[in-house]
């Protein structure tokens, strides 16, 4: 999530383009998804990741799934993918709190009187949104809300739900200098190359655990296969307490430090991995622990 939200178009063009191949594997189950759903579109296999960014309007049903007769909504649909919603406090809040459970569960099971129906929810969720209605703040020389419509406007993101956002990240205003700025960037292709080499050292360490990416680690497993040392622990234990994180943002913070590991090809969690993953965290204290 990232207010304000000056980079969110771009982030929804470029995130199918750095996404990892589909295994066989991953490709049948998608699949199966969209053929139950009448999306195959008479393709023999879904061969690259599904990609949805669903409308702000969109209903409960649309969204988990349901009907007269029931079918995969869009978090199915984005199933080992990515859900983009963007302007995400314009969603109905009961709307998207309804992700929470599909978030942990990686399914989501919809009941009617004669039967019930279990469909898989393993997506990656992405929003953007701005940190006011206007999008301006904190900047108070062009922010004119009142600071109860920014509390307003921040709190229909509800804490349980910003706490399963394993990154926040904010994107800040840039000015007419910076425009101007001519450093070579890291390309899109660059960006694939790094997170396929990513992907490949995790699939190489789960092989035969039937985990696909390190955000599918458990408490027990993150014990065996995100290990840290003791400066390590000490710094993630100093973020705990004064950053008042709860036991799932804390695991949370471990997984994305093994991530920025993998992406530095490094074996160990080291503190600059960890600092790293705390600084994704820091967002939600200073907007939401006002």
């Amino acid at each position: 999530m990232a207010p304000p939200g000056s980079g969110k178009t771009m982030l929804a063009k470029r995130i199918p383009s750095i996404m990892p191949d589909l295994s066989f594997e991953e490709s049948m189950e998608i699949s199966k998804i969209y053929s139950i759903a009448g999306l195959m579109d008479q393709q023999a296999l879904i061969s690259i990741r599904p990609f949805r960014s669903p409308h702000h309007t969109i209903t409960t049903t649309a969204l988990i799934g349901g009907g007269g007769i029931p079918k995969p909504g869009e978090i199915s649909l984005a199933h080992l993918g990515v859900l983009f919603l963007d302007e995400l406090p314009e969603f109905q809040k009961n709307t998207i709190e309804v992700l929470r459970q599909p978030l942990e569960d990686k399914s989501v099971t919809i009941a009617r009187l004669n039967a019930s129906y279990k469909y898989p929810a393993g997506f990656m969720l992405v929003s953007a949104m701005n940190p006011c209605s206007c999008g301006y703040y904190p900047d108070r020389n062009r922010c004119n809300c009142s600071v109860n419509h920014i509390k307003r406007y921040l709190g229909r993101i509800s804490q349980p739900l910003l706490d399963r956002f394993d990154i926040c990240i904010e994107a800040l205003q840039m000015n007419y200098k910076d425009l101007q700025v001519q450093e070579k960037q890291e390309s899109s292709e660059e960006i694939r190359h790094r997170v396929a080499q990513a992907r490949r050292i995790q699939l190489e360490r789960y092989q035969d655990q039937n985990i696909y990416f390190n955000s599918q680690l458990s408490p027990r497993t993150i014990k065996k296969y995100c290990k840290l040392d003791e400066k390590e622990q000490s710094l993630l234990e100093e973020a705990f307490n004064k950053m008042n994180l709860s036991a799932r943002a804390y695991h949370r913070i471990i997984k994305v430090a093994r991530t920025i590991a993998d992406l530095d090809q490094s074996e160990r969690i080291t503190t600059k991995h960890i600092s790293e993953a705390i600084c994704y965290r820091s967002i939600d204290q200073k907007y939401w622990g006002e």
